[in-house]
């Protein structure tokens, strides 16, 4: 799993989150070229990202993670959906503050398919 999110308490909260969902290895990036280099070193097997990021976007490290890599599974966590660009229709948006349960729920959904 890799964790795209520069604000370190909410990436240790998704961690958390996470892991009490099933997930059992996580990296972390907190910009879009941390995070691409991130998904190359070790295939993610599924990824949570915001949005906005310390350097670069968070749908742009995402977009070149699938053009790289193919599909992998990703949840937006962000402040900000409405600048969720570019964002896959399929992809899930959700705005902040965390739904903890919202969030294991579709973390199972989408890696159980």
């Amino acid at each position: 799993m890799l964790i795209i999110e520069d604000e370190t308490l909410i990436a240790m909260i998704i961690q958390d989150l996470l892991e009490e969902g099933g997930a059992t290895s996580v990296d972390f990036a907190v910009t879009q070229d941390e995070a691409v280099s991130a998904a190359i070193a070790h295939r993610p097997a599924f990824m949570t990202s915001d949005v906005k990021l310390l350097e670069g976007t968070g749908p742009l490290a995402v977009a070149e993670i699938h053009r790289l890599l193919g599909p992998v599974p990703v949840i937006f966590i962000t402040a900000t959906p409405e600048d969720c660009r570019p964002c896959d229709p399929s992809e899930r948006i959700f705005r902040k503050p965390i739904n903890r349960d919202e969030i294991i729920r579709v973390f199972h959904e989408m890696t159980l398919d």
